[in-house]
């Protein structure tokens, strides 16, 4: 467990700018997700073996650039335990890094690509058992941060008080608690969570919400947060891809001409604008990566060397979709 007290912002302690950038196994711990050309990145095989030795290489690279922060979840296929083999076997010091993970979807696809579900959610008690005890046999005395994975209005989760004092109870115990949003909803899912108390006691420590230049809507809910002492983590600032150049939907043609007069600006790939954007908003602790090969980790890394400046915030602010628009379309991509 962690040494450091759970009411301390893991995330605000002068980190540089490439220690702000984190690494998420979304896509690096499960054969199937919906990222843009998420197949096209493993023409050597997706098998256990396969996906695990590239998890490590990716791992590998983001180690030695200086990445610090480590995000999985249980529904993320093994994500966890390739994570947590990781650590064991290049015996990282659990004070050196920061690991944060997820409980309340249950991975379904059977390590198949073309499953009919991928995932399925659940926030009740019992899911919150199971999925604790098996996090900790993967990720033990690394894990910092616990999160409810996607937590909304409809799954009940954030009016049951047998979860809160169950994670209440880990909190107590040297855990970080912290809860995941999705959909255009989040700000309003953030403020309710902030009013949770167990005993007098926030509850929460952290949130990771989805912000990207084209659903920034959760910014002012997430610079609240910020302020009330909450780590914040960005999620999802490539929009699975459609922030990036494998993006071609017709579409889209206006909004990547312009972030592509941006990325040629600072001479650098569309990607690295979007993350660049994230790592600019002043609340953001953390800005997830979500780099499937080590190339696109470099690509990324780009971003913490971006001066962002009034005139690129400009040009950002054309960017943004309708947010019912944005989850419209995010719900539509094929898982791949």
């Amino acid at each position: 467990m962690p040494q450091t007290a759970p009411s301390e912002n893991p995330f605000a302690h002068g980190r540089s700018q490439a220690l702000r950038l984190g690494l998420g196994m979304a896509a690096l711990g499960r054969p199937g997700y919906i990222n843009l050309g998420h197949g096209e990145d493993y023409h050597d095989g997706r098998s256990v073996e396969a996906m695990q030795a590239r998890a490590w290489q990716v791992l590998d690279a983001a180690w030695d650039a200086g990445v610090r922060y480590f995000d999985a979840a249980r529904s993320y296929g093994r994500g966890e335990a390739f994570l947590g083999a990781w650590l064991a076997a290049r015996q990282v010091p659990a004070d050196a890094v920061t690991v944060g993970s997820k409980w309340g979807y249950t991975y379904t696809a059977d390590w198949q690509v073309d499953a009919d579900k991928h995932e399925v959610k659940d926030h009740r008690l019992a899911v919150l058992e199971r999925q604790w005890a098996e996090t900790r046999d993967h990720l033990g005395h690394w894990l910092d941060l616990y999160q409810i994975h996607s937590a909304t209005f409809d799954s009940g989760v954030l009016d049951d008080p047998q979860v809160h004092r169950a994670l209440a109870r880990l909190k107590a115990d040297g855990l970080r608690i912290g809860l995941t949003l999705s959909g255009p909803t989040q700000a309003d899912v953030l403020r309710r969570a902030m009013d949770i108390r167990v005993d007098g006691v926030a509850l929460f420590d952290a949130v990771q919400a989805t912000w990207n230049l084209l659903e920034p809507s959760a910014g002012a809910a997430l610079a609240e947060a910020h302020t009330q002492g909450l780590g914040v983590i960005v999620k999802e600032a490539l929009a699975n891809g459609r922030l990036t150049d494998r993006n071609d939907a017709p579409g889209f043609a206006e909004r990547r001409q312009r972030l592509s007069e941006l990325a040629a600006r600072f001479s650098v790939g569309l990607d690295a604008v979007a993350l660049a954007a994230a790592l600019a908003q002043p609340w953001a602790d953390v800005v997830l990566s979500g780099a499937t090969t080590t190339a696109q980790l470099q690509a990324n890394l780009a971003a913490t060397t971006i001066n962002w400046d009034t005139d690129a915030e400009a040009a950002a602010g054309t960017l943004p979709e309708a947010p019912d628009t944005y989850w419209h379309t995010r719900a539509a991509l094929a898982w791949n």
